[in-house]
């Protein structure tokens, strides 16, 4: 039984660590940095329930 749990945390291991490796190339191949996530845009919703300005009085981020 242990050596069994043991095999099967070995290998998750082996096969999640390509997946953690940056993806990110140029286009001749090498290894870059990958640009950052664009920023979520925040919405609001008015005190009614539709979308609002995140500004006017009443309006929550959703």
């Amino acid at each position: 039984m242990h050596k069994l749990l043991f095999a099967a945390a070995s290998l998750s291991l082996l096969v999640g660590a390509p997946s953690m490796a940056a993806p990110c190339k140029d286009a001749k191949g090498r290894f870059t940095k990958c640009p950052k996530a664009p920023a979520k845009v925040v919405r609001c919703k008015s005190a009614n329930g539709k979308f609002a300005k995140c500004g006017t009085a009443g309006a929550k981020p959703v």
